[in-house]
């Protein structure tokens, strides 16, 4: 699934660990959802819009 979080993330002017302390994951968890290797739970994908102030389609194509 590709998404565009490295790029909010980078918008923000946050490190990966920063969003991972944000919201209560690890550092891992995220360089693993940016680089497509794991997709988030639905709960985990709600934090992450709700950080960034978007919707969850705004971060993750499904289509893709």
């Amino acid at each position: 699934m590709k998404n565009a979080l490295p790029d909010q993330r980078r918008e923000h002017g946050w490190s990966q660990q920063r969003l991972a302390d944000e919201l209560g994951v690890s550092r891992q968890t995220i360089i693993s959802i940016e680089r497509g290797r794991f997709d988030p739970s639905l709960p985990l994908a709600f934090k992450l819009a709700r950080v960034f102030d978007c919707t969850i389609e705004d971060l993750f194509d499904p289509e893709d």
